[in-house]
């Protein structure tokens, strides 16, 4: 039997909602939160190196995170040296987890089939009682980047942004390249500013074309306020 209209309707939309949650996500978006003491200063005097705490010490996943923000602080005139010779101290914590979402779907079904439509069947393909729903749970995965620079000499605070994303992707890897652009996004933010950060998913993973000394910020690299709707 072929199926009526109204069933090969709902055989689409459950096609586009399983695309949809199959992970075809065309832009990665994230909450980045800034509180700043930055005074600015001369290009010259943006020296920085890399610190870790114990556990970060021997860590390989540490330096390819450090690399990619290395890249990201290039353009903003940040140059990496040794730590004796550095102004800055940029420390990085970054972590995963895994939730769970359950979303009411609806099941479609026409107890009529066409024509029987009017009179006969005045409620249309869900029949007298609306459409049935079931319960379907999935996961999804937030991640995080905090990037901290303080000052060397006294130790003092002067820069805290933390970017976080949520979606289907369990890989901390593949999206720590957004989290890096969106954390580094206008830098520096106003003390206390909260922003979203959207940004194209591309054929490189995120990571720049360059080098990370000569890397820059994609100009796709969009901002706006926290309760601004998303650009479509």
């Amino acid at each position: 039997m072929m199926p009526d209209r109204w069933t090969r309707r709902a055989l689409l939309m459950l096609a586009a909602l399983a695309v949809t949650l199959s992970g075809c996500t065309t832009y990665v978006t994230s909450d980045v939160t800034a509180f700043s003491a930055w005074e600015g200063g001369s290009d010259a005097t943006r020296t920085y190196a890399f610190t870790r705490n114990p556990d970060q010490q021997q860590s390989i996943e540490q330096s390819t995170y450090e690399n990619l923000v290395a890249g990201g602080l290039a353009p903003y005139a940040f140059r990496q040296v040794p730590e004796q010779q550095a102004r800055y101290l940029v420390g990085l914590a970054y972590g995963s987890r895994m939730d769970t979402v359950t979303v009411a779907q609806p099941v479609f079904y026409n107890p009529w089939p066409s024509p029987y439509w009017g009179p006969v069947n005045p409620w249309g393909p869900w029949g007298p009682w609306g459409p049935a729903y079931v319960n379907q749970t999935y996961p999804v995965y937030s991640h995080a980047l905090g990037i901290r620079i303080t000052e060397k000499a006294s130790g003092k605070e002067v820069y805290n942004v933390t970017a976080r994303t949520s979606g289907d992707d369990p890989s901390l890897v593949r999206v720590m390249p957004y989290l890096v652009r969106s954390a580094l996004s206008n830098f520096p933010l106003q003390n206390g500013s909260v922003q979203q950060v959207r940004l194209p998913v591309d054929k490189n993973g995120g990571a720049p074309n360059e080098a990370p000394a000569a890397a820059a910020l994609p100009p796709a690299a969009t901002a706006a306020p926290a309760g601004a709707a998303p650009a479509k």
